[in-house]
């Protein structure tokens, strides 16, 4: 029985060793019209096949690469707002910066400038007058 196996497996390799080099354009010399023809038609079928199989896994990346597209816009955007609110942030720590180092600019100024005497005399104009001299 495995005699018997072994030589059929034998024959299928032989066979299929054949169509591998006939496929591949190897010994056609021998070939009848009609085997040239099924060997035609067989490399259609498979080119179509392969063909088709191609454009299956071209459309397959390209919904891939569009789910990712969609994901990566959706994270820029995500992003885009992140940046505005950091942005809306920051220049409102500058703007109460700058109302702050305005403030005390100002504050200093009109302490300055105030140059008002706030001494107490008492007693008549005299004495006063006597003071103010020394």
């Amino acid at each position: 029985h495995l005699k018997h196996e072994s030589a059929t497996m034998a024959k299928k390799i032989e066979i299929l060793e054949a169509s591998q080099r006939k496929y591949s354009g190897n010994d056609l010399d021998f070939c009848s019209v009609e085997e040239l023809q099924e060997i035609s038609s067989q490399l259609g079928r498979s080119l179509c096949s392969i063909t088709e199989r191609k454009a299956q896994l071209y459309m397959e990346q390209l919904e891939q690469l569009k789910g990712k597209e969609r994901f990566l816009l959706q994270e820029n955007a995500q992003l885009c707002e992140e940046l505005k609110e950091k942005e809306l942030l920051l220049l409102h720590a500058v703007k109460k910066q700058e109302l702050a180092s305005a403030y005390v600019s100002y504050r200093g100024q009109s302490s300055m400038s105030s140059g008002v005497e706030t001494e107490l005399f008492i007693g008549s104009p005299i004495m006063r007058a006597d003071r103010v001299a020394v």
